[in-house]
């Protein structure tokens, strides 16, 4: 005997497919949340009004930013418009994983006369280093340097 496809049944599979997908976004939504590194900016309209003056000024310094590990160190080069060396008055520079900051640390750059050079204990993956420098007249610079592994 054939069982019958009732209003409960169709009610059923209905509330059963609703619920994977709810269960799903809801899984999505708080592994989101609590990945999220927080804010860039305190108040968007503020920074976006400084930007091109920033960048300007940033800009104008010429410079070019390379960052490079292998063995256990990392090399942050920063280099003028010449290809010279750049020794910056201040760096803060956070070493990090692009897609959270659970990996992140601050290593010891210390300047050899050529580039930034520190050690650092990578696992196998993307890294990033998000660079804060003051240039010797004061002007900042700011930049996010993608970190070349060599294998």
């Amino acid at each position: 005997m054939a069982r019958e496809f009732t209003g409960k049944h169709a009610l059923m599979v209905f509330g059963g497919a609703f619920s994977v997908i709810i269960a799903v976004n809801i899984a999505l939504a708080v592994n989101a949340v609590r990945t999220f590194p927080g804010l860039e900016t305190k108040n968007s309209y503020v920074a976006s009004q400084e930007f091109n003056t920033r960048r300007d000024a940033q800009t104008a310094l010429g410079w070019t930013v390379r960052a490079d590990a292998a063995d256990g160190q990392v090399v942050l080069r920063i280099t003028d418009a010449d290809g010279k060396a750049v020794q910056v008055a201040h760096l803060d520079a956070v070493l990090g994983r692009a897609t959270h900051v659970k990996d992140d640390m601050s290593p010891d750059f210390r300047f050899d006369g050529r580039a930034y050079v520190a050690r650092a204990d990578l696992g196998p993956g993307n890294w990033n280093i998000r660079m804060n420098a003051t240039a010797v007249d004061g002007t900042p610079f700011e930049q996010r340097v993608v970190l070349h592994i060599q294998q």
